[in-house]
């Protein structure tokens, strides 16, 4: 309760006046940050757009077994000699004509071409949706980061203003003994210089809330509001020791990463592109249909009665044989087969790119938790020695000079507490996000 005191008055040392009207104040969750930021981002709507253009290609891909149908109308007037389409002989006269064709094709077999592509296209899409997934991670942790980074200035802001309570303490009990003659006025001058000291360093914190307030909203793409108020986490307020070690960080994310995985896909859809491009170098073999109609003006019966007569139709078997086409099928496998090998490169360079990242995260984490405990030691040693020096200065055998020295040496502490404590959750964060588990 009076670390909540100490932050309604910054707060209010903040304020410049407002109207009623203002003082109602939006009032963010971290999850309502996290929502916010992914529906805003447009990094994951682009990420959103390539998933659904995977998905359409898979679509696409599979509809290609499906059978093709065509169909096409000519209607004409041939002068001079030409073949009369009713009776097949030459004539001399002018003929109004019209055609029908329609016919169908049905690939019964291409070296699994087809098949090939399907299961690529499937693997690209299901790499795409992870990848939309890895996007909405990195905002979520993006933010998680940056809301952690606002309540450490918020709390140094209620810091700075505790310091300032405690200096405006210290001033007003020597400007009462100063009237009376008891103290040397260089007593009050100095505890008046720390009081302008603390003051200005709440104009810094203050300033440096505001910065990290606009950051939060920036990254939520909403507009800025200085006065937007943030809810406080519920995580315990000493936080301990980080339970897996760097191995156990790595392996597990290696099994839930979406970036893994999504690389993993892409690098077996390769695979089935170089099958399906390998199909192309084998026979193609297809059913096929037609059916045509014809009418003149030469004929002896009415337009309809012409076309329902002049019908034809037809099956047949199509085999298409690759013999020589500028080696561009071969020449495809050899440019399938780099995209594989380059796929796999990436898929590695993955990998070891999050092994140095988390073994990275992992020695900023410890250094963060050995800061942490050893700012936490400091605090508590100052604030004795703080404790001492005020019953010294206030019973007159300490002088202002060193009262102010003690005071702000646990300022200091105080400050670096802050710092180190948050810093901590950041870390610790960092290694949530790699195993998947951003707990809020």
């Amino acid at each position: 309760m009076k670390f909540l005191r100490y932050v309604i008055i910054a707060l209010l040392l903040g304020q410049t006046g407002t109207t009623l009207a203002q003082t109602v104040d939006t009032l963010y969750t971290l999850q309502q940050c996290i929502d916010i930021a992914i529906r805003n981002n447009l990094d994951v709507k682009k990420s959103e757009i390539t998933a659904e253009r995977d998905r359409i290609y898979w679509n696409q891909a599979r509809e290609n077994l499906l059978p093709t149908f065509s169909a096409s109308i000519n209607h004409g007037v041939n002068n001079g000699r030409s073949v009369d389409p009713t009776t097949y002989q030459y004539t001399n006269q002018q003929t109004v004509y019209a055609q029908y064709y329609a016919n169908g094709n049905l690939i019964l077999s291409n070296g699994l071409t087809l098949i090939n592509t399907i299961k690529q296209t499937s693997l690209n899409y299901q790499a795409g949706k992870l990848d939309y997934q890895q996007a909405k991670n990195d905002i979520t942790l993006n933010v998680i980061s940056t809301y952690l980074q606002a309540l450490e200035s918020t709390d140094a802001l209620a810091v700075a203003a505790q310091q300032i309570e405690v200096s405006q303490q210290q001033v007003n009990r020597l400007d009462i003994l100063n009237k009376d003659g008891s103290i040397s006025p260089a007593d009050l001058s100095d505890l008046r210089g720390q009081l302008a000291a603390n003051k200005l360093s709440l104009i810094d914190a203050r300033n440096a809330m505001y910065a990290a307030k606009l950051n939060l909203l920036q990254l939520m793409n909403v507009n800025y509001n200085r006065d937007v108020k943030l809810q406080r986490l519920s995580a315990e307020e000493t936080p301990g020791k980080y339970k897996e070690n760097a191995e156990q960080v790595y392996s597990t994310a290696l099994n839930t990463l979406p970036l893994v995985a999504a690389a993993d896909l892409r690098y077996k859809g390769t695979q089935k592109e170089v099958a399906a491009v390998k199909g192309l170098l084998f026979p193609t073999l297809a059913l096929t249909s037609g059916l045509q109609t014809n009418y003149a003006n030469i004929g002896n019966s009415g337009y309809w009665s012409q076309l329902s007569n002049n019908y034809n139709y037809g099956f047949g078997l199509g085999l298409q044989i690759p013999i020589l086409n500028g080696f561009r099928a071969r020449n495809n496998v050899k440019l399938a087969k780099l995209d594989m090998l380059n796929a796999r490169y990436t898929t590695e360079t993955t990998k070891i790119t999050l092994k140095k990242n988390v073994d990275q995260a992992y020695i900023n984490m410890l250094s963060a938790y050995e800061r942490y405990q050893t700012t936490h030691d400091q605090v508590d040693a100052y604030t004795q020695s703080f404790n001492v020096a005020q019953a010294k200065f206030n019973a007159g055998v300490l002088t202002s000079v060193d009262f102010v020295t003690v005071k702000q040496r646990l300022d200091s502490a105080n400050l670096n507490l802050i710092s180190a404590r948050y810093d901590y959750f950041i870390r610790a964060k960092i290694l949530d996000y790699y195993q998947g588990k951003l707990n809020l």
